[in-house]
């Protein structure tokens, strides 16, 4: 199978590792075997891996080192942000697939198609396409970024994830109190202040009318200590997490670069997973992050 690149060589699709998150929201137990049969039917050499949080970044790896044309993932946004990350742009193509809960990253990219039906459609029909993301401190982002107390949020939803209500309403009680006491110092290309926090989206993600230019699209909070205040911190973890920022008026500043800093490390969001990477943090943007395989108008 042969998928041309407009400034490359036609790239031949014949071995590809497909990676399966089972934690995911709407992976299924028979994924494996239906990817495999699917694969089958297009003639493909292939093999499937799962994952797991504590062998992930390993069994990614793995996968890659098998020298894989194509690496398919089925999870969530997450699992996405780690795979395409390892992959970057000298590795194999990838097919992020709508796994998880959010699937920003692949209803972007396949639109709002079963991931069966997205998968065979960009085997069929799919080339070579170059996504654009983000970089906090050295990790990759595809989705969105936020930077501040409010991120703390992400480590509820990891409770939730796990089912632990008890431990997701602590964090969420935690991430509120937090939310005001500390503060970031920020450069956007130029433009400094400070802020509760900054949040960034992706070009891939962002569908906000009239945005032009490949760049990223950043998002200041510094709104005032009370209860109004709070909301709007909340606001915009969730927007952070689900996506739905056409409906957010402050997302509306172009930035392809950035700096932030504190006086304690940074509560960092990455495509909805919980960072902390330092004090200080640079940010970039990278219009050839990673290849996927898509349509070509999705």
């Amino acid at each position: 199978m042969l998928l041309p690149l407009s400034d490359e060589s036609p790239v031949a699709i014949r071995r590809v590792h497909a990676l399966v998150n089972p934690a995911s929201g709407s992976v299924g137990p028979e994924a494996a075997g239906e990817l495999k049969a699917l694969f089958a039917e297009f003639g493909l050499e292939h093999r499937v891996s799962h994952l797991s949080p504590s062998r992930s970044e390993r069994v990614v790896r793995a996968a890659l080192d098998s020298g894989p044309d194509l690496v398919v993932v089925l999870g969530g946004d997450g699992t996405a942000r780690t795979v395409a990350e390892m992959c970057g742009p000298n590795g194999p193509l990838v097919a992020p697939l709508s796994g998880g809960t959010m699937n920003l990253l692949g209803r972007a990219l396949y639109g709002a198609k079963p991931w069966r039906e997205a998968l065979a459609g960009a085997l069929e029909h799919g080339a070579p396409r170059w996504v654009g993301g983000g970089e906090v401190a050295g990790r990759a982002f595809f989705c969105g970024a936020l930077l501040g107390a409010p991120a703390l949020l992400a480590r509820a939803r990891e409770a939730l994830r796990a089912h632990d209500l008890g431990r997701a309403w602590r964090r969420a009680v935690l991430a509120s109190r937090k939310a005001f006491r500390s503060r970031l110092a920020y450069d956007l290309d130029g433009d400094m202040g400070h802020g509760v926090a900054v949040s960034f989206r992706c070009p891939t993600i962002f569908r906000a009318p009239g945005a032009k230019g490949a760049s990223l699209r950043a998002a200041v909070l510094d709104p005032p200590d009370d209860a109004a205040g709070l909301r709007a911190g909340v606001r915009l973890a969730v927007s952070n997490l689900t996506g739905d920022w056409r409906d957010d008026p402050e997302a509306t500043i172009p930035c392809v670069s950035a700096r932030a800093w504190a006086r304690t490390a940074i509560p960092i969001m990455l495509d909805g997973e919980f960072f902390r990477l330092g004090r200080k943090v640079e940010v970039r943007f990278r219009p050839r992050a990673f290849r996927a395989l898509a349509p070509p108008h999705p």
